[in-house]
């Protein structure tokens, strides 16, 4: 037997498997960490926050946008909602990475079947796998990321994981039973739906972006590190770190339109509580707030976000799993 083919069956292994996960929950929490500030100023911008629209469109308006962040709430401000972001993306990044791991152990056999369709499929079906079980959590996460008091002299309160948990739970469930839309009558009787708004375009946006991410990823470490006579070189930090970079860059070009589209609808709860809202209305109001450059607001501010989180992501992954003996 081949040691590909035995390697191939280490990784199946319910040990690798774990030891796997465990690496990237870590590598996820790290990365997430390093870029907390960025994500918060990146969702405010995506979900057209009408406190920091002012700021938007510009590099210098990131910048600004994190200094009134940090005046109305200092660090606390900028990592907002963090304590969400983190209870999601170890087990997230855990079932990313090690999903990905058993997908491409499945999909590529062997090396003959190594093709960069493969790749992309392996990477898709990964990341679909990891928001499926954990999308309630983001959801719970980009409401607190959102949350402002900049406008708000009402409500001082900075809200809390299981606050927004108890308010998008009871969202809708004020209205009278004459004016309940049929929305509405399926939240009331089925509530965890409430936690799966903005679910099916993450799940189509999650092919690109998880697809992209680890096909170039795959594709530039074979490139750079191939593997001759069943051995390949392991490759340097710095290696890992400039490779998850090029990945990250890629795949948020590829799929930022669906990020922008899923904040709308992520959000969505607190202007239409009674209903979903549909992709169709969702497109046609990014299109009218700002054109076709309303599907890239933020953009600038998500490479600064994501090329150092899926570089951190990656060369941590690697490492952890290393150090871990997978």
């Amino acid at each position: 037997m081949s040691s590909t083919v035995s390697h191939q069956r280490d990784k199946l292994s319910l040990d690798s498997t774990i030891r796997s996960g465990i690496a990237g929950g870590l590598a996820g929490c790290i990365a997430k960490t390093a870029v907390a500030p960025l994500d918060r100023v990146k969702i405010l911008f995506q979900a057209s926050n009408p406190d920091f629209q002012k700021y938007a469109g510009t590099w210098t308006g990131a910048y600004r946008a994190g200094l009134a962040i940090y005046r109305d709430g200092g660090a606390r401000g900028l990592l907002q909602g963090h304590s969400a972001t983190l209870l999601r993306i170890f087990p997230y990044a855990a079932i990313k990475f090690m999903a990905y791991d058993q997908w491409r152990a499945l999909v590529i056999p062997n090396r003959d079947k190594e093709t960069n369709f493969r790749r992309f499929t392996a990477g898709a079906l990964a990341g679909m796998t990891s928001v499926t079980f954990t999308y309630p959590l983001e959801l719970v996460r980009v409401r607190m990321a959102f949350h402002s008091r900049l406008s708000s002299s009402s409500d001082q309160t900075r809200p809390s994981f299981l606050r927004a948990m108890r308010v998008i739970y009871n969202e809708g469930s004020t209205s009278s039973p004459a004016t309940r839309t049929t929305g509405a009558q399926i939240f009331e009787r089925f509530p965890v739906l409430k936690f799966y708004r903005g679910f099916s375009v993450t799940m189509v946006g999650m092919i690109p972006y998880a697809g992209t991410a680890f096909l170039t990823w795959d594709f530039l470490r074979a490139h750079f590190f191939p593997v001759i006579d069943d051995h390949s070189k392991r490759p340097h930090p710095l290696a890992n770190l400039a490779i998850g970079a090029i990945s990250g860059a890629i795949s948020q070009t590829a799929s930022y339109p669906f990020e922008v589209i899923r904040r709308r609808m992520q959000v969505g709860g607190l202007t239409r509580p009674d209903r979903w809202l549909r992709w169709g209305e969702t497109v046609r109001a990014v299109y009218a707030s700002g054109g076709w450059r309303g599907f890239y607001v933020g953009l600038g501010i998500g490479y600064l976000k994501i090329i150092p989180m899926t570089a951190i992501s990656f060369a941590v992954w690697q490492g952890g799993k290393s150090l871990l003996g997978v």
